[in-house]
């Protein structure tokens, strides 16, 4: 009689099942990582835009969207409010001055000249006459070249604005000015200044003007 032959399977211990459903956890684990990782998260949130009291002759909309974000945080979406215009109250920085009358600031200072290039200043205060400069480091100036280009405080002066009956003054060094309007508003100039390491803002240093905003923000 032939001896049987027997046949077996080993089971898994409860051990190795535990080690393997461990194995099968981590797999899923990964895999939904994965998928978390490939799945397009949601689209970031537009900036708030600012709002206009009116429409601006200088700036489009898509220009006003660009430099609001170069502007601080507490206003870069609050209210513009068009204190003076060149088309409206005529070329008087006297004028200017009395507009700004009531008002502490910041201004967007926004320019275009004759050769149709824009450009301009944000202060942290209202333009005003005064001995000295004044203003603080949240200054700048900006031009559209086409494209934007802002030139921020640099830290190596304080010679932010100054205003007279006969100019306004924007950043200064060496005895240049980043930016000057003369006392009919018609006239300006523009060069590298120490303040803010700024390109002339202008395609030529001297320019005359065609039209001058002055906003409010807040």
């Amino acid at each position: 009689m032939k001896g049987l032959r027997w046949q077996y399977t080993r089971l898994p211990t409860q051990m190795e099942d535990a080690f393997s459903g461990e194995e099968e956890d981590e797999e899923e684990d990964v895999e939904e990582a994965e998928a978390a990782e490939a799945a397009p998260g949601p689209p970031p949130a537009d900036p708030v835009e600012p709002q206009l009291t009116e429409a601006s002759q200088v700036l489009g909309t898509l220009e006003i969207r660009q430099l609001s974000l170069h502007l601080p945080p507490r206003v870069a979406s609050g209210l513009w409010s068009l204190v003076f215009c060149t088309s409206r109250d005529g070329f008087s920085l006297r004028s200017l001055y009395r507009q700004m009358e009531g008002h502490s600031g910041p201004v967007l200072l926004l320019l275009r000249d004759q050769d149709g290039q824009i450009f301009g200043a944000f202060s942290s205060s209202a333009l005003r006459l005064s001995k000295g400069f004044y203003g603080t480091g949240e200054t700048f100036l900006f031009s559209f070249s086409p494209q934007l280009k802002v030139f921020k405080w640099t830290g190596s002066n304080s010679f932010f604005v100054k205003g007279d009956l006969d100019s306004l003054m924007i950043g200064s060094g060496s005895g240049q000015f980043g930016l000057w309007l003369d006392g009919d508003l018609y006239r300006g100039g523009s060069h590298p200044c120490a303040t803010f390491n700024n390109e002339v803002l202008a395609r030529q240093e001297q320019f005359c003007i065609k039209e001058l905003e002055a906003w409010v923000l807040s």
